[in-house]
């Protein structure tokens, strides 16, 4: 776990240097809320604009392969790019938020937090709750087929189930359209605590 923690550390100090706001998303998130698993990827939400890609670009060039035509791409198209970390070929997806109404409140949302216990480098990290909802949001997404993600979100609700805010949990499900996915899984691990 230590490389892409430091594959992280370097990408998230560029952003926060530069002064673009960012957000850890995906299974690294969910790795930061107590349920790790391996992962081939670090997704990584920004707010990145046209005057940060060459900053960007610049900071990162010499230890990472990226793209600076493709990072304008994502940044017009609001879509993403990759940054490959030169020594380990590690992938940090670096994705531009759409500006829809979830992307801006995760953004708000987020928690700095240390990397890892035994570090002192920090990160910004999508809330359990933001987390649990894009997770559900990607399940749904992939015609509810990745155990994977499902596994994810069940993990994170057992783990959380006694700090979780709720009714912002249940608001957001219904505006997102995962009210019936949340209940499922909320029965899941009530049904987990009774056996």
């Amino acid at each position: 776990m230590d490389l892409p923690l430091s594959v992280l550390s370097a990408v998230t100090t560029a952003l926060d240097n530069i002064g673009i706001r960012y957000v850890l998303v995906g299974s690294f998130a969910s790795s930061m809320h107590g349920i790790y698993r391996a992962t081939a990827d670090i997704d990584i939400l920004t707010d990145l604009k046209i005057e940060h890609v060459h900053p960007l670009f610049e900071s990162l060039r010499d230890t990472f392969y990226l793209d600076e035509h493709s990072m304008r791409n994502a940044v017009a198209l609001k879509g993403s790019f990759n940054a490959i970390h030169f020594d380990s070929v590690f992938k940090v997806d670096i994705f531009v938020s759409k500006g829809d109404e979830f992307a801006l409140r995760q953004l708000d949302r987020r928690e700095l937090r240390k990397i890892s216990p035994d570090r002192t480098e920090t990160v910004y990290v999508a809330t359990v709750e933001d987390t649990i909802l894009a997770k559900l949001r990607w399940y749904q997404i992939g015609q509810e087929t990745s155990t994977t993600q499902w596994s994810d979100v069940v993990a994170m609700l057992a783990t959380s189930r006694d700090n979780l805010d709720l009714q912002y949990l249940h608001e957001w499900s219904s505006k997102l359209g995962l009210t019936e996915l949340l209940q499922k899984a909320l029965l899941e691990i009530q049904d987990d605590q009774k056996s």
